[in-house]
């Protein structure tokens, strides 16, 4: 694995794995814009709805958790691979609404899905970047051989953490789960390209106040008077121009670093933040938009869980026929962004499911 230090993050490569699978899980409580209008007014949902392009969203309903979907999309997923349990090396659960401060939420699903002793299980404390870091992170073990088969839960439910009075972020987000399933692969001869990259001093524009063991409620942040301290705080504006700087050199370095050029990829995947920034990353860096698909319209935001959805939602034909050249950008919530341009399938499972009770 090479490793290289550049402006926009740091540069990785492996090879040797695959994704063999992807399966989400929605909820299946759909929320329609209508359901915003009593509270906030149909002429103030309207306004945000233009900028955010939310449609409908997807909420959990009370007693159900990120694990939960997780756990039915790692049972579908299982089953439909035909893998073994005792064949599964690593279980890693990268969400910020976990279940518990502790134990580890993948060490409960790793009981909950009868897997071996032997099979590695921690969490990781990601949202919107998530999934690249994932599949970096998967991708690397199963390169050192270290492991074979990994099973990646990305996902949040962050409807449990919006303030529903906050029009910002209770508009704007919704909830899913995906398990993606990867492998050692003998005969897979391209490299996947990665670029990693945080900038820590963001984190307080986007954060839970109240935190698990210190109260950022309780500092001189002015913006916070009268947010409530357990709920989801986002300053908006310094969120767009945190992703307008790094987000157009992130996609054009990734482009480069894989030595092909935009034109011979098959789609570019971006986490759904909102529709006008979608529209204005694209434009930037003038990527088609027939090869940039957008599902916030139906899902919402969804965190961690976007790129998955995207994969599963307005790619599984494609996924399921042939191979496919995919780029794939997150960027959000630490700050921290990731990117990924990789060949997936065809895939075995690609699939969405609803939640069962």
């Amino acid at each position: 694995m090479s490793v290289i230090n550049t402006p926009v993050g740091k540069q990785l490569r492996t090879k040797g794995g695959r994704i063999a699978g992807v399966v989400a899980c929605l909820p299946t409580r759909q929320i329609s814009n209508d359901y915003f209008a009593e509270q906030f007014g149909v002429d103030a949902v309207k306004e945000v709805v233009k900028m955010i392009g939310v449609e409908h969203r997807y909420w959990v309903d009370e007693g159900v958790s990120t694990a939960d979907i997780c756990y039915q999309a790692a049972e579908r997923l299982l089953s439909g691979l035909g893998w073994k349990r005792e064949s599964i090396d690593a279980f890693i659960f990268v969400s910020q609404t976990p279940d518990y401060r502790l134990p580890a939420t993948a060490c409960s699903l790793h009981g909950r899905l009868g897997l071996q002793p032997s099979c590695l299980a921690f969490d990781i404390n990601l949202g919107c970047s998530a999934y690249p870091y994932a599949l970096w992170l998967g991708l690397n073990m199963i390169q050192t051989g270290a492991v074979k088969r990994v099973l990646l839960a990305v996902g949040d439910t962050s409807s449990k953490v919006i303030n529903p009075s906050d029009r910002s972020t209770a508009i704007l987000f919704g909830d899913a789960g995906t398990v993606t399933a990867l492998e050692y692969c003998e005969n897979c001869l391209n490299d996947t390209f990665f670029m990693l990259g945080t900038d820590g001093k963001g984190s307080h524009n986007l954060i839970i106040p109240r935190g698990a063991f210190k109260d950022y409620s309780l500092s001189n942040d002015s913006r916070l008077e009268d947010k409530d301290p357990n709920c989801l705080y986002m300053d908006g504006s310094e969120i767009f121009t945190f992703t307008m700087q790094v987000v157009p050199p992130l996609i054009l370095s990734t482009i480069e670093f894989s030595g092909c050029n935009a034109d011979e990829f098959d789609a570019f995947l971006f986490h759904q933040a909102n529709l006008f920034m979608l529209k204005h990353l694209a434009k930037k860096a003038k990527l088609p938009m027939d090869r940039v698909p957008i599902n916030i319209n139906k899902f919402g935001n969804t965190s961690s869980a976007s790129i998955p959805l995207l994969m599963t939602d307005s790619l599984a034909p494609l996924l399921q026929e042939r191979s496919t050249s995919l780029a794939m950008f997150s960027f959000g919530v630490g700050y921290s962004w990731a990117s990924a341009a990789l060949t997936v399938g065809p895939l075995d499972v690609v699939e969405m499911i609803d939640f069962k009770l």
